[in-house]
């Protein structure tokens, strides 16, 4: 499973250039932080009002986290700011990519991530916010939930945003949403086309560049 989530979060790092103002929502997506490719440096924003988070610390300073309550550090030239400032910079459209996982995704771009009725949840956080507000939303999750479809005609759990989703990156491949659906563009060589056809709820459109995905 470790193996899965490194080689999703190095794809994702591939999406991302020198520069970027980038926000890792909790789990699987702070991981693309240690995968990005030689050469690329991303300037990680964080909506509890942080701006040039660092490494995971080898001492915590228990006064600095992150929006996932997580001990981080702080590069040469990061800042804080309060959360009207931060959540300014989100929705201004000064984040040029944000990285979250999913509970569903549509055909339509639609992204259900929050809730599951019936259980308990903190809150929805930042990510009503970010997925409007960033200029890429990549969605970054394994396929499938214990075998349940995760990508689907329509989001049956309670929407985060709708619209939203510009990019699915999985264990088994790659995937932009475009207007006419969910569109195949690369594929993981460990499986094959009926394979993620069959793992995926809703029709998955097969690019005429289908490749192997990159690694």
């Amino acid at each position: 499973m470790a193996d899965l989530k490194t080689r999703i979060a190095k794809r994702v790092a591939m999406e991302l250039h020198d520069g970027d103002v980038v926000n890792l929502g909790i789990g699987l997506p702070t991981m693309v932080a240690d995968n990005l490719p030689e050469g690329v440096n991303i300037i990680l924003q964080s909506e509890n009002g942080i701006m040039g988070m660092g490494p995971s610390p080898e001492t915590p300073d228990v006064d600095v986290v992150n929006a996932g309550a997580q001990y981080v550090t702080i590069n040469e030239g990061g800042m804080f700011f309060d959360s009207a400032t931060s959540f300014g910079i989100i929705r201004g459209g000064h984040v040029d990519a944000t990285i979250l996982g999913a509970l569903e995704v549509d055909k339509h771009g639609n992204l259900s991530n929050w809730i599951i009725p019936g259980k308990m949840v903190p809150g929805m956080g930042g990510a009503m916010d970010l997925v409007v507000g960033a200029k890429k939303v990549i969605v970054a999750m394994l396929h499938t939930q214990k075998g349940k479809h995760k990508i689907l005609d329509e989001c049956k759990l309670p929407y985060t945003a709708i619209n939203c989703v510009d990019m699915i990156i999985t264990e088994m491949g790659v995937m932009e949403v475009r207007e006419e659906g969910i569109v195949l563009t690369e594929l993981h060589p460990d499986f094959t086309l009926d394979e993620i056809k069959e793992a995926t709820g809703c029709e998955l459109i097969v690019s005429p560049d289908l490749k192997a995905m990159q690694e």
